[in-house]
């Protein structure tokens, strides 16, 4: 079986109809999208989902922008995808990333940075299952 990860499009990203300019780029690199779903978290699932920031002070933030609009979830196979999809995402602070990754080019803020994506095998079965 392929590797798998999560990504979600942010709520900034839906709103400016990026999706499928985003699930282009992972299409383009040769990967499949197994799963598709497009809802609006609960504060109750994106407490979940981020949980291992709970700790952090921005957490409040976190869970009140991606609940604050609509979002696009896929889970996306193929070798390596975990590592490959982070680069095509890019860093997570926008001004820090390069263009042509996801953040780079799409992003407006810290939070604003048009997607998540999992950062391991642990974190994507944890998050999978808050989302799917």
């Amino acid at each position: 079986m392929a590797e798998q990860t999560l990504i979600i499009v942010k709520p900034d990203a839906v709103k400016r109809n990026l999706v499928e300019e985003i699930l282009s780029r992972f299409k383009k690199k040769g990967f499949s999208i197994s799963k598709l779903k497009t809802f609006n978290f609960t504060v109750e699932m994106a407490e979940q989902f981020y949980s291992v920031h709970s700790s952090k002070p921005f957490f409040g933030e976190l869970v009140s922008f991606i609940t604050s609009g609509t979002v696009v979830a896929a889970i996306i196979e193929g070798d390596n995808v975990i590592n490959v999809t982070r680069e095509i995402i890019g860093k997570t602070n926008p001004k820090e990333a390069s263009p042509g990754t996801i953040r780079g080019d799409f992003g407006t803020g810290i939070l604003e940075n048009s997607i998540h994506a999992s950062d391991s095998r642990e974190s994507f079965d944890k998050e999978v299952n808050v989302v799917f």
